[in-house]
């Protein structure tokens, strides 16, 4: 049996992590010896891992997390405390060396300089939550495999990743899937050397799980008799809860009885609670925190809203397009695979002005929902086959499939 070894960071409840899951769920069990590493064995989609899945946590993150997340002033204050003083001129000449040469994998080397290698060797090794600095940096360096495999979720222009240390990362993996047709072209522009190796993957999903785990029941403001508008994601900058809020208060303002739920946890929300009583929006901008199943609130959604500044292909999207409801989304990576303008919803800028005039819009419009309903649940979201692209690659045969440029 193929012995495979998935990197994630947690399983914390996210977009990523979710579709791992999804992942998981369409291997038939028993197929392969499956390892989910995770830095921090901890998180809301923790117990959802199936059984036969075996979960470990590394037993080095704790040694250098400090390091990757603190100033480097704090880490030599520290290596004087604990009398490592002999470490501190290889981690002052990798740090400034590396900052000067722009390249992240000098400063990495020194720090994972004494971590040692993953004990187990595996015929695949997928760091899944790319771009993630260490877990790239422990997969293509630290693992022993057959092939190995780099899965980008994000929009690689708007993270700051380190070009060099990318370049050389990249060459470690056999394979590197991107979400996304659009995420794959800017990976391209921005790492060229990679096209050859690099394929679209789309996150899987399941329709029907979907519509079942929708029929749960929830205390949703029963008593409210407006406009319900959910957003689904971590509470971020990233996710754009900032503009939601800021176009709420002006549909009030504008006096539309409608109320915006948030359904997410992150690590912007005293933020956003300080901009939701700024703006006095206490009852009407809710904020329901995290669940692993969102479904029932999108299912008694009037209108599904995502925010998003940038996204690798939005789970969350998809997952509203299979509940048949009413979408408005921002104009992000991947938006324009999933939604036709004026079709199966409505694309806006990232734009106070623009989302507010599309949601306006939606609201005295019925006709223009009952449209959007009727064609979203026309097209049918079916990922299935998506993971033989998987198979066929663990599996070692020379199917390649074909990826439009």
């Amino acid at each position: 049996m193929k012995k495979v070894l998935i990197m994630v960071s947690s399983m914390e409840i996210g977009g990523v992590e979710k579709s791992l899951l999804n992942l998981l769920s369409s291997i038939p069990k028993g197929k392969y010896d499956i390892t989910l590493l995770l830095l921090e064995k901890k998180g809301g989609f923790l117990s959802y891992v199936p059984d036969w899945v075996k979960v470990r946590e590394v037993d080095w993150y704790k040694q250098i997390k400090p390091i990757i997340m603190q100033p480097p002033q704090t880490t030599i204050h520290q290596y004087f405390i604990k009398k490592d003083i002999l470490k501190i001129p290889g981690f002052l000449w990798g740090y400034y060396i590396s900052k000067k040469l722009e390249d992240r994998s000098i400063y990495y080397h020194q720090v994972f300089k004494s971590i040692a290698n993953e004990p187990l060797a595996y015929d695949v090794a997928i760091s899944y939550q790319s771009p993630t600095d260490i877990l790239d940096y422990y997969v293509a360096n630290k693992v022993i495999a057959k092939k190995k495999i780099s899965w980008i979720h994000f929009d690689v222009t708007k993270h700051k990743i380190n070009q060099k240390l990318y370049s050389k990362l990249h060459k470690n993996f056999e394979r590197i899937f991107v979400v996304s047709h659009e995420a794959r072209k800017k990976l391209i522009q921005k790492l060229p050397d990679n096209k050859e190796k690099t394929e679209v993957f789309f996150n899987l999903i399941s329709p029907n799980l979907i519509e079942q785990m929708s029929r749960n029941q929830v205390d949703f403001d029963e008593q409210f008799d407006g406009m319900k508008i959910v957003t689904v994601g971590r509470l971020s900058k990233e996710k754009g809860q900032d503009l939601a809020i800021k176009v709420l208060s002006r549909l009030k303002k504008t006096g539309y009885n409608v109320k915006w739920y948030c359904v997410g946890e992150g690590k912007n929300r005293e933020e956003y609670e300080h901009l939701i009583k700024e703006y006095d929006l206490k009852n009407e901008f809710v904020l329901l925190g995290a669940t692993p199943n969102p479904y029932p609130y999108i299912a008694k959604a009037d209108i599904y809203v995502q925010t998003s500044r940038h996204e690798g292909y939005c789970l969350t999207l998809a997952e509203a397009k299979c509940l048949h409801k009413p979408i408005i989304t921002t104009n992000f990576t991947g938006a324009r695979e999933q939604i036709i303008h004026n079709q199966n919803g409505l694309i806006a800028e990232f734009d106070e002005e623009d989302l507010y005039i599309k949601i306006k819009d939606l609201i005295e419009n019925k006709q223009k929902r009952e449209k959007l309903i009727r064609n979203v649940s026309l097209s049918k979201v079916n990922t299935k086959l998506e993971v033989h692209k998987l198979f066929t690659y663990i599996e070692g045969e020379s199917e390649v499939y074909e990826t439009k440029d």
